[in-house]
């Protein structure tokens, strides 16, 4: 990982902790006490875990060994809120993170004043780079996990049949886009992170050869998925992979997580309620499975990272993030720029044709937390370019998201990709 430009005296990185911990607790604001422990499934968390497992994190990785005299609040919590990190000690069982009624959420926050006094003193006098940068992983830690927060209360609100309302929103029937096709001529090109903050998984850079390949100017909405569950591509082995189709079978999907189509018109479930399905928008929650089937339907595939990163390289981080208060995606408006590919970052995840492997040459660093990322580089795909849930400080080109092929509970869509024959120029066409 590498740190950030901004250095603790002159206010920058203590002040984006402050920030970015004051956050957690806004996007905790409508929940109530009983919202706070829900946990729908193993794989996600309650929110309130989320609040302590950042707190922890500070704790365990900065505070313990960088603040001379520092006293833990409580020596369980270490065993209670450990997600993964061997190197540090036992976990509390991940799918019973429900059955943590104590520390109750009062408790939680005292313990979170507690660690982020500690940290404020600590850069008002700590300079060692090596030090900042576990304070600088913390805090893109913590933004990780305010879009876990987000995710996993929509995914168990999305098993109470009153629809629980996050917080409204209005929609704007906004038109997407028209469909184009963008071309890239491909060649020697280089990849992964070159400056700011990174975490290890996007190093080193590095060259990669790519061939002719066309990206679509924009995600593929809610209405071009309608088209392809209409013709049967849940009922048609042909379109999916063998573990796909398995999948397809076990689950008995017949479309996206928290679709409803059984009668009259199609409906969704948001963090607004339950509301008719916006055709325009991108599609969204989709698993690995899902968006390749689909692409297969129209004939394409999905792109690989390399190609999406190449084509994101010079775009500005824009778009819907969840900054913007929607926490659902938003459409990329017709008249937009014609010859660059639109929605890039924010609004939804999208699936890359890549299995999360290490670049070459990777190393992932010393210690506890050199377990971040690299022990996960198995039986996982990546995503690219951020959510409607995500910080829009949070992402860029080179930052490489990943998830098994099955889950589908994160704001996960899909961009077309097609090889072409011979080179050509960064030019449009206009899908036929």
């Amino acid at each position: 990982m590498s740190l950030p430009d901004s250095h603790p005296r002159d206010g920058g990185l203590a002040a984006r902790l402050a920030e970015t911990r004051r956050f957690s607790e806004t996007l905790c604001e409508p929940l109530s006490a009983e919202d706070m422990g829900l946990q729908a499934c193993p794989e996600v968390s309650p929110p309130r875990w989320h609040l302590a497992h950042t707190t922890w994190f500070f704790e365990t990785f900065i505070l313990k060994p960088g603040l001379s005299g520092y006293q833990p609040f409580d020596e369980r919590f270490e065993y209670l809120f450990n997600s993964y990190y061997n190197g540090v000690g036992a976990q509390y069982p991940r799918p019973q993170r429900h059955l943590l009624s104590r520390p109750g959420i009062d408790t939680v926050r005292r313990w979170r004043v507690q660690v982020d006094e500690a940290m404020q003193d600590l850069l008002a006098s700590e300079d060692d780079p090596d030090l900042l940068a576990l304070v600088a992983l913390g805090i893109e830690h913590e933004q990780q996990h305010q879009e876990l927060l987000l995710t996993d209360i929509k995914h168990s609100f999305s098993y109470n049949p009153l629809w629980p309302v996050y917080r409204p929103r209005d929609d704007d029937g906004a038109r997407a886009a028209e469909f184009r096709w963008l071309n890239y001529p491909g060649g020697l090109v280089e990849i992964g992170a070159t400056e700011g903050f990174y975490f290890d998984n996007e190093t080193p850079r590095h060259r990669q050869w790519l061939e002719p390949f066309a990206l679509a100017n924009r995600p593929s909405t809610c209405a071009e998925y309608l088209a392809f569950i209409d013709d049967g591509g849940y009922r048609r082995p042909e379109l999916w992979l063998s573990d796909g189709w398995d999948w397809v079978r076990a689950s008995g999907a017949t479309a996206p997580l928290y679709w409803f189509l059984e009668d009259g018109a199609p409906e969704y479930y948001t963090l607004a309620g339950r509301r008719p399905i916006q055709l325009h928008e991108p599609v969204a929650h989709l698993n690995y499975y899902e968006a390749d089937a689909f692409a297969r339907w129209c004939g394409k595939r999905l792109p690989t990272e390399a190609e999406w990163e190449h084509a994101a390289a010079d775009r500005p981080v824009a778009d819907g993030f969840v900054d913007n208060g929607r926490f659902h995606p938003s459409v990329a408006a017709a008249g937009d720029e014609a010859d660059a590919p639109l929605q890039l970052f924010g609004d939804v995840w999208e699936w890359t044709g890549s299995a999360y492997l290490p670049y070459p040459g990777f190393a992932p660093a010393a210690g506890a937390v050199g377990e971040y990322n690299g022990k996960f580089m198995s039986n996982q795909m990546v995503l690219r370019g951020g959510s409607c849930v995500s910080h829009r400080d949070h992402l860029r080109a080179s930052y490489r998201n990943f998830f098994q092929p099955h889950l589908r509970w994160q704001f996960s869509g899909v961009r077309l990709a097609q090889s072409m024959e011979a080179p050509r120029g960064p030019s449009a066409t206009t899908l036929a």
